[in-house]
């Protein structure tokens, strides 16, 4: 017998949504914190440009998460896991490192060395990374296939305004009152993440089969169970769609990134001004990019995981030859606005899709690790052609170029069709009570 279909009621009246916005935030907060605005502070400390580019390398954090997921997965913090449960107890732990790291650098001055600075911005990434790690598992624990698309949306929103708080607010705050208070100031906002921490429910954890005791993990540390075993899991459990499924989750989102790096120049060299890109690009996009989120979102949940896969992938690969009409239009603003509003739609949809995809492949007991694998290789061939974008540019032309990087949603949505299913779950996780001594 089928499930009914879930209603936009039943999705938005889940607590585990609001939850999401609340751990969304959380997680965006530290990033602009520990690159773009404090690359402003730094520049107008008199930094040299060669040293506030080297300080972009604390983003290995966030890209080598996966490194030490296992330890997430596998060890219980002393004491707080009784009171918290594992994952709970894992949350709490980095966001106080995040509140610690954020005044760790507003305490240090960049004037008279950038060491200590760069030193507190890199624990500040760890401690991030780390909570993107254990927000994750906690999501992938909590709900099935298809309420991850509506969770997934809200922490896109929830990212997104932290990015305005850290970005813009920072600033705002550093220029009425001073860098310092800024920093003090979103330490400050830290609060929001551990306020939805305490109010989380305690997941049952989904368990490896043949794992240590009944629905618990093992206590301790071992290294062929904690490391070895999530990547043996998927191989074992996919088999030969492995060699399918790494393919499709490494490039689903490259025409994505590419166009991420390419698209300001383009903008620039058309003739728009920063005034112009401003408004349309990073205020007017912004939220057109939370709309097809949440449209993912309710898409997953009406039609289901490879319908929304596959059109996420053609939508995001062809809003690219969106920006090749750009190029030939040349400075015209109505097309400017329609080509933003489709990439930032279809990125939005895409992205919730891939999220819901790398959620299901996941298997028991291993979340956070094979997650945090999954969510490092997506990001890891975009990053790479990227840096490469501009000579393809001035080699090709912008035309030829953004029609090339479309045409790669082609063979990703043959990829969607033939392995999308292997990112369905089914089955609904049970929430445990809250006595102290339970796990999550």
């Amino acid at each position: 017998m089928s499930k009914p279909r879930l209603t936009a009621r039943d999705v938005l009246s889940d607590r585990r949504v609001l939850l999401m916005l609340a751990f969304g935030f959380s997680s965006g907060l530290p990033f602009l914190l520990v690159f773009g605005t404090l690359s402003a502070w730094l520049r107008l400390a008199g930094v040299p440009r060669a040293e506030i580019g080297l300080l972009s390398y604390v983003a290995l954090a966030y890209t080598f998460k996966f490194a030490w997921a296992p330890i997430v997965d596998a060890v219980d913090i002393p004491v707080l896991a009784r009171l918290l449960g594992r994952r709970r107890a894992w949350m709490a732990v980095a966001q106080i490192g995040v509140a610690l790291g954020l005044a760790g650098i507003a305490f240090s001055d960049p004037t008279r060395g950038v060491t200590l600075t760069a030193v507190f911005a890199l624990f500040v990434a760890f401690a991030s990374a780390t909570q993107d790690v254990v927000v994750d598992g906690w999501r992938i624990d909590a709900a099935p296939t298809e309420r991850q698309g509506m969770m997934a949306a809200a922490y896109q929103l929830g990212y997104r305004l932290s990015l305005i708080a850290s970005g813009a607010g920072a600033l705002y705050i550093a220029e009425l009152v001073g860098w310092r208070e800024a920093y003090l100031a979103m330490a400050a906002l830290v609060i929001v993440g551990i306020a939805a921490t305490l109010a989380a429910p305690i997941v049952e954890r989904r368990e490896a089969p043949g794992a240590a005791g009944s629905g618990a993990a093992p206590r301790g540390f071992n290294f062929a169970h904690a490391v070895v075993e999530p990547f043996r899991d998927l191989i074992m459990r996919k088999g030969w769609r492995v060699a399918l499924i790494l393919p499709l989750v490494a490039f689903y989102r490259l025409p994505d990134f590419v166009a991420g790096v390419m698209a300001n120049p383009l903008y620039i060299d058309m003739g728009f001004t920063p005034i112009e890109i401003a408004n349309v690009s990073k205020i007017y996009g912004v939220w057109i990019g939370i709309a097809g989120a949440f449209a993912g979102g309710f898409a997953l949940a009406r039609i289901g995981l490879v319908p929304s896969l596959t059109f996420g992938a053609i939508a995001a690969a062809g809003s690219n030859a969106m920006f090749s009409l750009l190029a030939l239009a040349g400075r015209d603003i109505g097309m400017l606005t329609l080509a933003i509003s489709v990439d930032n739609f279809a990125s939005g949809f895409a992205g919730t899709a891939l999220i819901a995809y790398m959620s299901g492949l996941t298997g028991p007991g291993f979340a956070a690790t094979q997650y945090a694998l999954l969510s490092s290789l997506y990001a890891l061939p975009g990053k790479i052609v990227g840096g490469l974008s501009g000579f393809m540019v001035d080699t090709f032309g912008y035309p030829s170029f953004f029609v090339a990087t479309a045409l790669v949603g082609v063979p990703v949505a043959v990829l969607c069709l033939i392995v999308g299913r292997d990112g369905i779950k089914e089955e609904e996780p049970a929430l445990a009570p809250e006595p102290a001594g339970a796990r999550a």
